[in-house]
């Protein structure tokens, strides 16, 4: 009897240290924080979120999925109910997103805002109000997977195309000719080398020249203005020319009437004394007795047709 009433108080003892464990437990989890319900409806694939995943604001801890299942007024949708701490900025511009976390794949409801409304989400928890859910970028991923395969597919075919025999020939073809290209440059740099080689020196001539071509272009200048000048070369040789424009005219109308008076004179003179030689080449006895008489002319007693007078 004594041993069996040692095991009741024992077996009551670990009862109760049980009882007290639990109780302690419970008191230690209890959660005190006050949270509204909100529901999400999506007709996108919830994949990795679970019941009791957390709810972030901006990446704060702000509270949790409560439970998933079907969307009784939108057919075919996904409803997603959440418990969010009442202190949180839920407002009418709020809208969610599910995201995954790390490596492991297990998904989160991430809440964020626009800021086009600062009005609070009305709380009911009859009927929760609804958080607008959004793409986020998983299944932005996932749509756009289906396009994107299909650009790597024709990304793909145009590839063989452009890596075909006859385009590897071209592309062979094309590289032997930018070879001879090179060769024919480096060929005709070599042969301009003695040319380029000369062209310091040009530059030294084509300097000196323009130098001495300024030089005389500043002499001309210097001369063509001496020559400008009042009083100058110019000026003086302008004053001769009136000056002997004036005696020309002078000498025109003055003297060369003189000088056309005499030259007629001077002709008759001439003509005078040439006949006088000749007279005295044809009988230079003229000289010692006279030219005797004249030779009688046509009609007269004495002509002669072949000019000798008869005796």
């Amino acid at each position: 009897m004594e041993n069996k009433a040692h095991a009741m108080a024992a077996g009551a003892f670990v009862l109760v240290v049980t009882a007290l464990l639990a109780l302690l437990a419970i008191w230690l989890t209890r959660d005190n924080t006050q949270r509204d319900l909100y529901d999400m409806s999506t007709d996108e694939t919830v994949s990795g979120l679970q019941p009791q995943a957390a709810v972030r604001f901006r990446g704060v801890p702000v509270g949790k999925v409560e439970l998933i299942g079907f969307d009784s007024k939108i057919k075919g949708n996904v409803l997603i109910r959440v418990s969010i701490d009442h202190g949180a900025p839920v407002t009418k511009s709020t809208f969610a997103t599910v995201a995954s976390q790390g490596v492991t794949g297990l998904g989160f409801i991430q809440l964020d805002d626009d800021g086009k409304s600062s009005e609070r989400l009305a709380v009911n928890d009859d009927d929760p109000p609804r958080i607008p859910i959004k793409a986020g970028g998983l299944d932005k991923l996932l749509k756009q997977s289906e396009v994107i395969f299909n650009q790597v597919e024709e990304a793909s075919t145009r590839l063989n195309k452009l890596l075909s025999d006859d385009n590897q020939k071209a592309v062979t073809a094309a590289v032997k000719q930018l070879g001879d290209a090179a060769g024919s440059i480096d060929r005709v740099a070599k042969g301009l080398e003695p040319s380029v080689a000369t062209l310091p020196a040009l530059s030294r001539d084509a300097s000196a020249t323009l130098l001495s071509v300024r030089k005389a272009t500043d002499e001309v200048t210097v001369t063509a203005k001496r020559l400008n000048e009042k009083g100058g070369p110019l000026d003086k040789l302008s004053e001769g020319g009136a000056a002997l424009a004036s005696g020309v005219e002078t000498f025109s109308a003055g003297t060369l009437p003189k000088l056309g008076e005499v030259a007629d004179e001077t002709a008759r003179a001439m003509r005078q004394l040439r006949r006088t030689v000749s007279a005295v080449d044809d009988n230079p006895q003229s000289l010692i007795f006279g030219n005797g008489p004249p030779v009688p002319g046509p009609g007269e007693p004495g002509f002669s047709a072949e000019g000798v007078q008869k005796k």
